[in-house]
């Protein structure tokens, strides 16, 4: 074997290994197969998981024939998940089978509810690095790290159901840079593109919990979705990241940039039916900042 050849055998074998390794330290996943979701994980990451059209499952699929509660999933230990019908009116199938009672998966079992299909992957499943991957690339924003408006407003929609069920408060805070036009006219877009990223990950970095969801919702704006988190509490979040912001330095070439933010905060409450009615109250709270002299937190108020 030539040199060469060594070189790229031993190359494909730390690419296996370092796969292996990353796969190892995935938990088992639900994999959606076919129709709008198709290429979706929904993560095994609880002791118990529940499957169906309500909004408080941890895996809610609002589609036709799927009942409110339709299946649940448990972990048996010894990387071992048995799924069990929940009284679904449709029933739900294994393998196009049945289910009777309690059954365990296996690698590549296909669990059926509806008009959907979920292939079991297990913990460690080198497969699903590839799905990871295209759903990174899918819901992220390519420039900043965060999540993109789509995944965001998706995200949005489903927490609000969520809270109408469960009665858990739910918070949106909204970042509007101020003045950021005029940067990018005296500084150069490059400098602009370095604030928006350098924000993303001093945001990231300093509050941001693993059951929030940080999105940049284009342009110079950013949201943060905070479940399971009231006004006060979103507000105090939001004042502590608008200081962290203004004392910030985005350093670029040399030269400290003038970067504030003017934000707004709104939670779920009555009025609120939607992620979009949620949206549009923390944006009316950005607007009420920027009429206040930017750099400020205002919060939605009825009027």
């Amino acid at each position: 074997m030539s040199d060469d050849s060594t070189v790229v055998l031993t190359d494909i074998k730390a690419a296996l290994a370092s796969a292996e390794t990353e796969a190892a330290q995935k938990p088992a996943a639900l994999l959606v197969v076919g129709g709008d979701l198709n290429g979706t994980l929904f993560d095994l990451n609880l002791p118990e998981i529940s499957c169906g059209r309500n909004a408080d499952n941890t895996i809610p699929l609002e589609f036709n024939g799927i009942s409110r509660y339709h299946f649940k999933l448990v972990d048996a230990g010894s990387d071992q998940w048995t799924v069990q019908d929940t009284g679904s009116k449709n029933g739900t199938f294994l393998n196009n089978k049945k289910i009777e009672g309690e059954v365990t998966l296996n690698k590549g079992d296909m669990i059926k509810l509806g008009s959907m299909a979920l292939k079991f992957l297990p913990k460690g499943d080198p497969e699903r690095l590839t799905y990871d991957k295209l759903s990174l690339e899918a819901n992220t924003d390519g420039h900043t790290g965060c999540f993109n408006k789509t995944y965001f407003n998706n995200k949005c929609e489903l927490e609000v159901k969520k809270s109408k069920v469960t009665g858990d408060p739910l918070s949106l805070i909204v970042f509007d840079l101020d003045h950021f036009k005029s940067l990018n006219d005296n500084y150069g877009h490059d400098a602009g593109d370095f604030v928006l990223k350098e924000l993303a990950g001093l945001i990231r970095n300093n509050g941001v919990r693993d059951l929030d969801t940080f999105a940049r919702y284009g342009g110079e704006e950013f949201v943060i979705l905070l479940p399971k988190t009231n006004l006060k509490q979103s507000f105090e979040i939001a004042e502590r990241l608008r200081k962290l912001v203004e004392v910030h330095d985005f350093n670029y070439e040399g030269k400290i940039l003038p970067v504030t933010a003017s934000i707004g905060v709104s939670d779920y409450r009555q009025g609120v039916t939607t992620g979009t009615d949620l949206f549009k109250r923390a944006d009316e709270a950005v607007y009420k900042s920027k009429q206040g002299g930017r750099n400020q937190v205002n919060f939605y108020r009825a009027q």
